[in-house]
């Protein structure tokens, strides 16, 4: 009879905590409307595709744990696919996002509603359309507020404000990038840089709009900083004013000051600034970073951090930016992120020596290959590659051709070393560029410990690439320069408190080490976050196999998924 009592109590506790868990996170719906909208900027008027009729879109803003399903209406020209950046959707990769390889295209006229589960991000993400080059006008944040009963692990802030750095171009972005890629060549550079949707008052049309973000003195402000630029890293800051620097990608790190940060395309900062000045007008201001041949479009663009009350004007050459080439100030910005060992954060589990079984060691390049259609301006075009694969995009998604085993669609057989090796970060003016062209996945086990070095090569223009990853966080172990030397680079490593992230900066010339425990079933892209690289081919899949439960297998997909052209 106490027996019987006790597991009657049990059952009761065990259903009591289990309701609270189930009320604690909370579901929430949104629509997206996308179709074509004018914009005029640098006095040109541009028809672009957006997101209820907003540049940059709406603003996702939910709790920690919560779920959240978007109705994508497609009310525009061409199909397109929207991607949730950040979020590692647990089994569920039919929501993920990217065009042919999770999902095929929303077409013109049709819908698709996506079922968004968040897990232990906390902070600031965003979506971003992921079809071409679309992502240039269709995208917005995706804010992650602590938990009901969590608090922040840093001085609460009395507001928060999203800050969103964005490459304007006077043209429709897909046209942009399609053209480039029928004619064989990089694509044009950026014609302005806008903070929020605003050019700022540096590019000399009258009617351009400055951002302007007003405080009130000795308030605490937690800035959302989000790189959603086509094929620019930027320098960001406030003149006068100290910057915080609290998360990235939706995780924690140990606060550090600085009196800039340098961001690259797809990653988050969240980053605290006290307005402790004197009253008055202070620049805001940001100008790009780049180590490669390649240079982007070299412009400041401004914004206004202004005090409530505030008279004056604004004096633009007290802007402390570096200077666009300034690797020093790069590498000085990035060395102090370290992750934050607090309650908030999930407990940092970072694959041991002994656990590694995966290693990968992937060569990153931008290449050449023959251009034989009539609109090639020469006989070889632009690619890019990972160890010398040039990634081709299928015309049926990669994850329906996985889960229903299609065949003909891809191969398991990327190479997980460089197929030749070289002097990749030496003097390659004579080398052979050309890369090779397939869609071939990486294939691991469920829960197989992975170590990824990527080495940033010196074929073509060179440079940094900043490297995303679909369905996960990883550690980011380990940074050097030159050749990644297996035997000895390897003790410099840090795996006390590496960074916990899902876009890394690969410095050029040199190498980074990632590790993760492969524990989120599905096919997931990992791919440069340059733009023109990612059309040209720098790009892979991992896939994880389902392991031996319910829980470690994906979700079926969803009856209303997109159709792929021709079924």
């Amino acid at each position: 009879m106490g027996l019987h009592r006790d597991m009657v109590s049990w059952f009761v506790g065990v259903l009591f905590l289990s309701t609270l868990l189930l009320c604690s996170a909370d579901v929430h719906y949104y629509e997206f409307f996308v179709r074509e909208s004018n914009f005029t900027k640098l006095c040109n008027t541009t028809t672009l595709l957006v997101v209820n009729d907003s540049y940059p879109g709406p603003e996702i803003r939910v709790h920690k744990g919560d779920t959240v399903f978007v109705n994508v209406h497609n009310q525009g020209n061409y199909g397109f696919t929207i991607h949730w950046h950040g979020v590692k959707q647990p089994r569920n990769p039919w929501s993920d996002g990217p065009e042919y390889i999770t999902q095929c295209p929303i077409q013109p006229g049709t819908n698709f509603t996506h079922e968004i589960i968040l897990s232990d991000e906390i902070g600031t993400l965003w979506w971003h359309a992921h079809s071409d080059w679309t992502r240039g006008s269709v995208h917005g944040a995706f804010i992650i507020l602590p938990a009901e009963n969590e608090t922040y692990p840093f001085p609460t802030p009395n507001a928060d404000q999203t800050i969103i750095l964005q490459s304007w171009y006077n043209e429709d972005y897909k046209q942009i990038i399609d053209d480039a890629l029928a004619a064989g060549v990089a694509p044009p550079t950026a014609d302005a840089y806008a903070i929020n949707g605003h050019l700022g008052d540096t590019y000399g049309c009258p009617s351009d709009t400055i951002f302007l973000m007003e405080v009130d003195s000795e308030k605490i402000y937690l800035l959302r900083i989000i790189n959603a630029a086509m094929n620019e890293e930027q320098f960001f800051t406030i003149t006068n004013h100290t910057l915080i620097v609290v998360a990235q990608d939706a995780s924690y790190v140990r606060m550090f000051t600085t009196d800039y940060i340098m961001i690259s395309p797809g990653q988050t900062m969240d980053v605290l600034v006290i307005a402790n000045q004197n009253v008055g007008q202070y620049y805001m201001a940001i100008r790009p970073f780049s180590d490669s041949a390649a240079q982007p479009s070299e412009f400041i663009t401004t914004g206004v951090f202004q005090y409530t009350n505030s008279e004056g004007g604004l004096n633009a050459s007290l802007i402390p930016l570096p200077a666009m080439n300034d690797t020093d100030a790069m590498l000085n910005f990035i060395s102090q992120i370290r992750y934050a060992n607090v309650s908030q954060n999930p407990t940092i589990n970072v694959p041991a020596d002994t656990d590694i079984n995966r290693r990968l060691y992937i060569a990153i390049a931008t290449n050449t290959m023959p251009c034989n259609t009539s609109e090639c301006v020469s006989d070889s075009r632009f690619a890019a590659s990972l160890n010398n694969v040039s990634f081709v995009s299928p015309r049926i998604d990669i994850l329906q051709a996985y889960y229903r085993n299609i065949t003909g669609v891809f191969t398991q057989d990327f190479p997980f070393t460089p197929p030749v090796f070289y002097d990749f970060t030496g003097n390659l003016t004579d080398f052979n560029t050309e890369a090779g062209e397939g869609t071939r996945a990486i294939v691991v086990n469920y829960g197989d410990a992975v170590e990824m070095v990527l080495q940033t090569t010196q074929l073509g223009a060179g440079g940094s690439h900043p490297i995303h990853l679909h369905g996960f966080s990883f550690y980011w172990v380990g940074i050097g320069t030159g050749n990644f030397n297996n035997e000895t680079d390897p003790s410099t490593y840090n795996l006390v408190d590496p960074p916990l992230i899902n876009t890394v900066h690969s410095p050029a010339a040199g190498w980074v080490a990632l590790r993760f425990f492969a524990n989120n079933p599905g096919v997931w892209y990992m791919h440069c976050h340059f733009e023109r690289h990612s059309s040209w081919g720098m790009s892979t899949v991992l896939i994880v196999r389902n392991g031996t439960t319910t829980e470690t297998s994906m979700r079926p997909p969803p009856s209303t998924m997109p159709r792929c052209p021709g079924t």
